[in-house]
């Protein structure tokens, strides 16, 4: 057995590891122990991480359907000059995409894209408020994956599989760091519109142990689902049956070593907890109206803006990652009128949070990642059967992510596509180098973040990646 790599490596929790083994204990006795610091506690509180980490927290925002980069992020003025024409066959040679085929006529982006702020970081007209923040960002023009549709880049994204049953980042993050803070989850999870196509798969643990799974947070109602007593219940009465359950649970959990049952005790503690931090924290009444109005926030809405709002008031109170999930940027059609309404969504929230945060002194340990599963091509998809004006297809060999905050090198922008905007001519970057640089900001080495199932090591970035050092501080 391979004590050195058995799990996440890190240091503080070998030694206990290490001491169960040579006692002979079941690996779910292991995975037990290292929940539970003590009867009922999850082992959720912070661990030391590899080396020093330059993030506390990541604010992920995710936008689900795959956002067009060449009308906001990625200008082609000769992809623009060449509008509505052809496309020559090279540039499409031995690639097949979602819906359109082998061809398609060329398309331009109908938006201008302006030099913004001191680096002269290029961003459409589309986002007029993050034009004014340009100079906190470095954006990534060279992303590429390995799926094609929605769900599977999905998952690859999220978890370095295009298939469901591995751990999100959010679970290895979660699971490696741990949370300082015991009252609410590591990982929440905030939508905006409905969840991508892989469904809640994207914020689940895997094979992890459930504890590390993403909690949805809702803005409606329940802040967490059934968190509330029934009626006629109390605090006390909740606190006794707890205590009933736990006493019921742990000697199941000694007799079986079962993991997933020293995961309930902890998450019907946290459920307790959250009974009071949740309505607090979810409470945007108490925030200023000058905030309020700068993120366009209004309490008791479902919304992106709110969701941006909540995001900074979790990484205040120590959650390690917040993902939020923004519906409705799937645009094979209409894409003259969707993508401006999609910008006007997110623009303003996102603008605000940034600055929000660098006021707070939260911006420099806090890390925001701004992406999708893939891209759009610089090919025209044909109008819809109503007459609508046409969109743009999957495109999954060049994308653009931005990153912000914690050990970001603000302004700078890395890889470049070609004329067209098809291809990466400069500086690829693979999902799996993009999540190895999310994991070192963090302070984790993600070769040695790993667990062992089904007789094999697994990590979050497979069997590659390399971090992205020119994105670094």
């Amino acid at each position: 057995m391979n004590t050195n790599n058995r799990t996440m490596l890190l240091e503080g929790t070998t030694p206990r590891r290490s001491v169960l083994q040579s006692c002979g204990f079941s690996l779910g006795a292991i995975a037990a122990a290292e929940l539970l610091a003590s009867p009922g506690e999850a082992r959720l509180d912070s661990r030391t991480p590899h080396h020093a980490p330059k993030a506390r927290s990541i604010i992920y925002l995710h936008m689900i359907g795959a956002p067009s980069q060449l009308d906001l992020f990625d200008a082609k003025p000769e992809l623009k000059k060449r509008h509505g024409q052809p496309c020559p066959p090279e540039v499409t040679r031995g690639r097949d995409f979602a819906f359109i085929g082998k061809t398609s006529t060329l398309a331009g982006s109908p938006w201008r894209f302006n030099p913004c702020g001191d680096s002269g970081q290029v961003i459409s007209e589309l986002l007029p408020n993050l034009q004014t923040v340009a100079d906190r960002l470095a954006v990534i023009r060279s992303i590429h994956t390995e799926e094609i549709n929605h769900a599977p880049a999905q998952m690859f994204l999220h978890s370095g599989f295009g298939r469901g049953g591995r751990p999100s980042i959010g679970s290895w993050v979660t699971y490696g760091l741990g949370s300082p803070n015991s009252n609410l989850p590591g990982y929440v999870v905030l939508l905006s519109g409905p969840p991508g196509g892989a469904g809640t798969s994207l914020w689940g643990s895997g094979f992890l142990p459930s504890v590390y799974q993403g909690i949805q947070f809702r803005s409606k109602g329940d802040p967490v689902l059934f968190l509330s007593n029934p009626e006629g219940s109390v605090a006390t009465d909740r606190r006794r049956e707890l205590d009933a359950l736990q006493a019921l649970n742990s000697e199941q959990q000694a007799r079986t070593g079962d993991p997933e049952i020293a995961t309930r005790i902890a998450q019907y503690e946290m459920a307790f907890r959250m009974q009071t931090s949740v309505p607090e924290l979810m409470n945007l009444a108490d925030e200023t109206e000058h905030t309020l109005t700068s993120y366009g926030a209004k309490p008791g809405e479902a919304s992106f803006a709110n969701n941006c709002l909540l995001a900074r008031r979790l990484v205040e109170r120590g959650v390690r990652m917040v993902e939020l999930y923004d519906a409705d940027w799937d645009h094979h059609n209409g894409l003259q009128t969707r993508l401006p309404a999609k910008c006007r969504d997110i623009d303003r929230p996102i603008a605000a949070l940034i600055r929000d945060l660098e006021q707070r002194g939260l911006l420099d340990e806090t890390l925001i990642v701004w992406g999708s599963e893939f891209g759009r091509t610089p090919l025209s998809q044909g109008a819809d059967d109503k007459g609508g004006a046409p969109g743009r297809d999957h495109h999954k060999d060049a994308f653009t992510f931005w990153l912000a905050g914690a050990g970001i090198r603000p302004g700078v922008s890395v890889g470049k596509t070609d004329d067209f905007g098809m291809d990466i001519v400069e500086s690829p970057v693979h999902i799996h180098d993009l999540n190895a640089t999310v994991l070192h900001l963090l302070g984790i080495q993600h070769e040695r973040l790993t667990w062992k199932y089904q007789g094999r090591e697994f990590r979050l970035t497979d069997v590659h990646g390399t971090i992205v050092d020119s994105v670094l501080v």
